[in-house]
């Protein structure tokens, strides 16, 4: 696969160096996964352990699907890995597969838009009518395919693995579901979004479409008879699908480019790869890891959990109510955090690549520029009401989208460590740099 390519790439071409700073305060994106068997190595270890169950599956009388691993289901036929991707693609495009017949997962996911939404919506419309928005805005499904399962408390293994880094790992924002077709379920089955009632509420849509016959050949006749297996099928069609590294991890950009020696950075571009990792500057790639390790190419996330103190976003429309806050790791909509305040506004870490290709920001698609982005980064607390409206005491009400109790979670390292009165840690000149050098992880470079 692309994502090892890497590999045979060690020794070859040289790798962007980290300063020894850096690598105090990075948080190391190969080690963060390095334990984690990527989804779509672990699809092609259920084949063979599905081959295991095949003679015992033989006949439609078979154990519910309910019952032991997500993998080892006895399906009566042992499907591939081509059958599988095929199968997903045709669900992941097919709007009859939701309630109003009109959304499909590549509605608010666009091939031509990195898999991310195709419009400048801060969220999405969906659910029976079409009419029901949506809570957050719809992230990029590329370059998730190392993400491990949800951790409450990672630890390194480079030299510092007595540090607890807390949360980190598992998909959607706030990582409640901890492998792609677990996060597959939650478009399947939201009301604002595909709106089915339940599972078996797929599994007819499935069964009526038209390839269902497909589904049948490759995981057997009877695979229809019961809708917890077949809906299970669904799920792992979906996320052997999103394994496709020319789709969701093509390493393609010119950044990508530039670590395989086959393109040079701009001036410019390469002043803003500086400022991105220096610690004293934009410090990002303490969070959005930028360098080759242990020959892995980045995938700028590191996939922790932050709170960012973005701005509560009025364009919401559940934000109309003053009473409802979006607190990420703990709830509304991850439940098993709900006693825990000091998770409360983390949301997880996203991938910069293809960042440049994005019309709306962070999880409540508060900003629709990097400009916005970038000059919130360094003056959220030196400019304090250029982002936040004014309280009764006439002061700005800062970090306004989380409730006042849990305000201290907010993050306070650089960039955010400057006090009104001082100097934002990046220039204008320095956000256009930085901006120059994002515009380089868009997939699709030629050269």
């Amino acid at each position: 696969m692309r994502v090892m390519e890497s590999m045979h790439l060690k020794g070859v071409i040289g790798r962007l160096k980290e300063s020894s700073s850096e690598r105090v305060l990075r948080k190391s994106f190969f080690n963060r996964h390095k334990a984690v068997i990527v989804s779509s190595v672990a699809s092609m270890c259920a084949l063979m352990m599905i081959g295991a169950h095949a003679a015992i599956a033989a006949t439609p009388s078979v154990s519910p699907a309910s019952t032991g691993s997500f993998y080892a289901q006895p399906f009566e036929k042992q499907p591939t890995v081509p059958s599988l991707s095929a199968l997903g693609r045709k669900l992941f495009f097919d709007a009859g597969l939701s309630a109003s017949g009109r959304l499909a997962c590549a509605s608010c996911h666009d091939p031509a838009h990195a898999y991310g939404p195709p419009n400048a919506l801060v969220v999405q419309l969906g659910g029976a009518d079409m009419k029901l928005p949506g809570v957050r805005a719809v992230p990029s499904l590329r370059y998730l395919q190392a993400v491990q399962p949800f951790t409450e408390h990672f630890h390194e293994d480079d030299g510092d693995d007595g540090v607890d880094q807390g949360p980190a790992g598992g998909h959607d924002w706030d990582g409640r579901a901890d492998s792609t077709h677990e996060q597959a379920k939650v478009p399947l089955l939201s009301p604002f979004e595909m709106a089915n009632a339940d599972a078996a509420a797929v599994v007819a849509k499935v069964r009526r479409a038209a390839y269902a016959d497909e589904f049948r050949n490759a995981f057997g006749a009877h695979l229809f008879d019961d809708d917890a297996r077949a809906f299970n099928a669904v799920l792992w069609a979906l996320e052997v699908f999103q394994q496709e590294p020319a789709e969701f991890y093509p390493y393609s950009s010119k950044y990508d480019a530039v670590l395989r020696g086959k393109a040079k950075l701009t001036e410019q571009e390469a002043r803003g790869l500086q400022w991105f990792n220096d610690p004293r500057k934009g410090n990002c790639a303490s969070c959005h890891i930028s360098t080759i390790r242990q020959g892995a190419f980045p995938a700028f996330s590191d996939f922790g959990f932050l709170a960012l103190g973005v701005p509560r976003n009025p364009a919401i429309p559940a934000n109309r109510d003053p009473n409802y806050f979006d607190l990420g790791l703990c709830g509304p909509y991850r439940t098993d955090f709900l006693d825990r305040s000091e998770y409360c506004g983390r949301f997880r870490t996203p991938s910069l690549r293809n960042v440049a290709t994005r019309r709306v920001f962070f999880h409540n698609g508060m900003f629709t520029s990097l400009e916005q982005v970038l000059q919130f980064y360094v003056t959220r607390d030196t400019q304090a009401a250029k982002w936040y409206p004014r309280g009764r005491d006439g002061q700005p009400e800062r970090y306004n989208d989380l409730p006042a109790a849990v305000r201290g979670n907010v993050e306070v390292g650089a960039p955010y460590d400057r006090k009104a009165g001082q100097a934002p840690a990046l220039s204008d000149a320095e956000i256009r740099d930085v901006i120059a050098f994002l515009g380089t992880l868009t997939d699709g470079y030629q050269p």
